[in-house]
């Protein structure tokens, strides 16, 4: 081989490795599956695929009946757990194929609202307290190792999230605050008031975290916060939009869903900034009661009175969402939504 032809074909795959980064991405979601619940006095998981079609519908055998809540579906590796607040317990299934698996429930100190994976375990909000249990490989305790009760405790808890030996909570009684995790993840100790919450603090409620950094919003006075070591740095306005409630993170980007704008806005955030890059980003069919992203996916349910919604949206390197699929055929109420990424 020659030079000149080797330098053809170095030139060639230069050129390849972005459509094969592209082809990627693209299989990467087109494996994801997305999932929300029926919320229904028989609860049901819903299964999506990317293109919006419902491929299962299986009974979480317990309850729903949650609302003006976060996450109350989130996923680790291959395992989703779902809330059910009115048999007070979280459903556990694991991904098997194209679909989900029942495995087993988890009971609750009491009514579960949001939950989230972190440390090793799994950590449930109820109204009034939150809780540990401990993960073995695919199997999640049924006893907590640690439980804490919330400061305000009113029955207006909201999220619940994960960073550095620490949790994160919103309770929408106009609290913010943190539980420490002891040095295996339990929770441990009493909850404490973040420092520094605005004077004109009204409704906090959804939260994204990284690393040790956690973006809430702060719905009702259309703000959002970033606290870190439980403390809020910074604290950014939502500008046209109102109300921003859901968060969620992709890269440099933070997508906020906001009810009732019925959009979602992107910032971009680094450092202690939070930028607002684009107010409308994306718009829905009614107001959002939760975002979610993964796989380069966003996915957004939202109800307008009569229907619930499901939005699918891919987003590239720029934070451009281009909507894949709007699903119609939810029932009203239906809460909570995740993106399952392939089991390998």
């Amino acid at each position: 081989m020659t030079i000149r032809e080797a330098g053809m074909k170095f030139g060639l795959f230069s050129m390849l490795l972005p459509l094969l980064g592209a082809a990627t991405a693209m299989a990467e979601g087109h494996d994801a599956l997305v999932v929300t619940a029926s919320n229904a006095t028989q609860n049901q998981l819903l299964v999506y695929s990317t293109g919006g079609q419902l491929v299962q519908t299986v009974s979480t055998q317990g309850k729903g009946g949650v609302s003006g809540n976060a996450g109350a579906i989130e996923t680790n590796g291959s395992l989703v757990a779902v809330v059910n607040f009115g048999s007070q317990n979280v459903s556990i299934f694991e991904r098997e194929g194209n679909g989900l698996k029942f495995k087993y429930l988890v009971p609750s100190v009491t009514s579960p609202v949001s939950v989230a994976f972190g440390a090793g375990h799994l950590y449930i909000l109820d109204t009034t307290k939150v809780e540990s249990h401990r993960i073995w490989g695919s199997d999640v305790s049924s006893a907590p190792d640690g439980v804490a009760t919330l400061l305000v405790a009113d029955g207006s808890a909201a999220q619940v999230g994960v960073v550095e030996n620490q949790l994160i909570i919103t309770e929408k009684s106009n609290m913010i605050e943190t539980v420490d995790l002891a040095s295996d993840g339990a929770v441990s100790g009493a909850a404490a008031k973040v420092q520094n919450i605005p004077s004109n603090v009204n409704t906090p409620f959804g939260l994204v975290t990284r690393g040790n950094d956690a973006y809430v919003t702060i719905a009702h006075a259309n703000e959002i916060s970033l606290v870190r070591n439980g403390v809020i740095l910074t604290v950014t306005g939502s500008g046209t939009q109102s109300a921003p409630c859901w968060l969620t993170l992709v890269g440099p980007f933070l997508f906020s869903s906001n009810s009732p704008s019925s959009s979602v806005s992107r910032y971009a955030v680094y450092g202690q900034r939070i930028v607002q890059d684009a107010a409308v980003a994306a718009t829905l069919n009614g107001n959002p009661t939760d975002i979610a992203s993964g796989a380069g996916l966003v996915a957004v349910i939202d109800g307008n009175g009569t229907v619930s919604h499901l939005s699918i949206f891919s987003v590239d390197e720029d934070g451009n969402l281009t909507l894949l699929q709007a699903a119609d055929t939810l029932a009203t109420g239906a809460n909570g939504v995740a993106i399952v990424r392939d089991e390998d």
